[in-house]
């Protein structure tokens, strides 16, 4: 075989791929290894969750929304509902911008506890 420039150049570049190709595989088995490491370590480890903000049941507020929703907590239709809400009883616990209405519904159950005893 005769060496001319652009086989000896070829033959350059083929042994830099190979090279490169022997060094992307040995990075890739070093990476490997690396993370079966880290697997075997997770899976060694007991994983314990920690809820750092437990959820207490009486810090959050239960509202209900509309005429309907005053009805359901109070048990009466709609109709006497709207009569309640009028009569300002449970102005405290309602919130009203137009025609949407929000209501907190523990503040209007002691409310109207309050007014009916």
């Amino acid at each position: 075989m005769c060496l001319t420039k652009n086989n000896v150049f070829m033959k350059i570049i083929h042994n830099t791929e190979v090279s490169v190709r022997e060094q992307l595989i040995e990075i890739q088995s070093k990476i490997v290894n690396i993370l079966a490491f880290l697997s075997s370590d997770i899976e060694e480890t007991e994983t314990i969750e920690v809820n750092p903000f437990p959820k207490d049941k009486s810090l959050e507020k239960k509202y209900v929304y509309g005429l309907k929703g005053l009805a359901s907590i109070l048990g009466c239709s709609k109709s006497h509902a709207q009569n309640i809400k009028n009569s300002g009883i449970l102005d405290k616990a309602i919130i009203q911008n137009g025609r949407k209405i929000i209501v907190d519904a523990e503040m209007a159950i002691t409310l109207f506890q309050k007014r009916y005893e």
